[in-house]
């Protein structure tokens, strides 16, 4: 997971496709009480409370946010926006014991700068997962990563960081244990070593975080969105999510479809709990055919490193030669002595496709070719937050060291020229042996839904295009925006502000 820039309070972990540049900063502490029935209705009081009415008529009073200052980012980073306030709400723990003990979730806000246009509230979520989502508010009017002055105008842009994650109580486990897992298991030995060291490394999880680290599904989470529009005396919220935000969104969706006015995914995750093998697959085959798309560049561009050859025919003699033994590490006056095998390369593959430019990608793969010339390898590993999450909300689970080998095998023949999905990979490895089961997936809830946009590039390494196609479908009534380049998180400016635009008008008016 790429790490923000302005990240002064988290912990080192490996790159990600899936998390573009945001911010994180403090909070100030505020008390909620919450019930974690199901809400009809919210409806202030005259006394500025809100009242929650349940489907059987009891009413549970919610104390409104009192929002404070939110204290100055550590140097060398920025400060907050100044128009940013934060607090933080108490919700369940557990929510299926809503009078057992509560967590605290940092939350932040950026109000609307035209208070008589305003439409209401619009709550993001990053991604990740892991990501700390305040950040979306709290540096809501940036110039180069925020929301565009009319939104701002529009909206009170509220951001939280999730439970377990950043000032919600960041999740601690034992982090020298993930040094002894096997990247890529080669025999039944090192797939079982693999799974029994997962399952210490959940377990001290639980022991160092408490029950909290059983407690970061998307569910809980979801639930805990619903506390903070409670908190904030809204009967419906805006929501745009972010790769793994839009499985936020989806879950908000079915446990509370009556309280959504808007809801824009980017770069949309598979909301149908795929299995290990149909999640390689969809994210190997994305990559398999970006190679493709870049070799196309490759034959038109003088800038191509490797014009006038068949970079795709290029690439598969690098894994015969990995295979064979004799793929060398590149050096300035040629080949080294370091072998090069095909697991390194399919990692290279996924990152340098996904997140290079093509430019770069082709000269790095050329360095591999000749031998001359310098490959910057990209460490593997999913981050313990991305396991205490996925884990619980995906079934990746695999039978045994058997299973997994014909898996892979699958795998490369649906994807011959790149083998896998690093990053698909590393995170099905990682939930094998995982101590906390996947959590079912909850009832849809009856209630009306807005009209759902949902936006994917056709070349996304980390939410693949046929995952996002599932979660439009999903919806009784969506529209599927794509944009034919490789990338991942659209809404941004830049290359992909087309989508940028298109959010922000169904965001502005959803029903068209």
């Amino acid at each position: 997971m790429t790490t923000p820039p302005h990240t002064p309070l988290s912990p080192s972990r490996p790159p990600s496709l899936s998390s573009p540049p945001r911010r994180r900063a403090l909070s100030a502490l505020l008390l909620l009480a919450l019930s974690a029935s199901s809400f009809a209705a919210t409806v202030p009081t005259a006394s500025g409370e809100a009242v929650a009415r349940e489907s059987s008529g009891t009413t549970t009073t919610v104390p409104p946010i009192s929002w404070g200052p939110c204290p100055p980012a550590e140097p060398p980073y920025p400060d907050p926006s100044p128009r940013a306030q934060c607090a933080t709400v108490r919700v369940p723990l557990d929510w299926s014991k809503p009078k057992g003990p509560k967590i605290g979730i940092f939350v932040a806000r950026h109000r609307a700068t035209d208070p008589a246009r305003r439409i209401g509230v619009l709550m993001s979520n990053p991604g990740g997962p892991g990501a700390p989502g305040s950040d979306d508010a709290l540096y809501a009017d940036d110039p180069v990563s925020g929301y565009t002055p009319d939104m701002l105008r529009r909206f009170d842009m509220i951001g939280f960081d999730p439970r377990g994650i950043g000032r919600s109580r960041n999740a601690e486990c034992d982090e020298t244990i993930i040094e002894s897992i096997p990247a890529r298991p080669r025999d039944a030995a090192g797939f079982e070593r693999l799974r029994t060291l997962n399952g210490r490394l959940a377990d001290s999880c639980l022991e160092r975080t408490g029950p909290l680290a059983a407690h970061m599904d998307g569910e809980s989470v979801a639930r805990d969105m619903d506390a903070i529009r409670a908190a904030l005396g809204e009967s419906r919220i805006s929501f745009i999510g972010h790769s793994y935000g839009t499985f936020l969104g989806e879950r908000y969706a079915r446990l509370f479809p009556g309280r959504l006015r808007a809801l824009a995914l980017d770069s949309a995750m598979d909301p149908d709990r795929p299995d290990a093998e149909r999640y390689l697959v969809d994210g190997s085959v994305t990559t398999d055919n970006t190679l493709k798309r870049l070799a196309a560049w490759c034959e038109k561009d003088a800038a191509c490193a490797l014009r006038g050859e068949d970079l795709v025919a290029v690439t598969d003699e690098l894994f015969a030669r990995a295979d064979a033994g004799t793929l060398r590490d590149p050096g300035p006056d040629g080949p080294t002595g370091t072998a090069v095998d095909a697991d390194q390369l399919s990692d290279f593959l996924t990152f340098a496709l996904g997140k290079g430019g093509r430019e770069e990608t082709a000269k790095q793969l050329a360095a591999l070719y000749t031998g001359r010339g310098e490959v910057r390898w990209i460490p593997t590993g999913t981050d313990i937050t991305s396991r205490l999450v996925l884990c619980r909300d995906y079934d990746f689970r695999i039978r045994d060291h058997a299973q997994y080998r014909a898996i892979l095998k699958r795998v490369a023949e649906a994807a011959p020229h790149v083998r896998y999905n690093s990053q698909a990979l590393d995170t099905v490895l990682g939930c094998q042996g995982w101590t906390m089961p996947p959590e079912p997936r909850p009832a849809r809830a009856k209630g009306p839904l807005p009209p759902v946009l949902v936006a994917n590039a056709t070349h996304d390494l980390a939410t693949p295009l046929p995952g996002a196609r599932r979660m439009a479908r999903s919806f009784p009534k969506a529209t599927l925006f794509t944009m034919d380049v490789v990338s991942h998180w659209l809404y941004r400016r830049g290359g992909t502000e087309q989508a940028m635009r298109v959010i922000d008008t169904y965001l502005t008016n959803p029903k068209g």
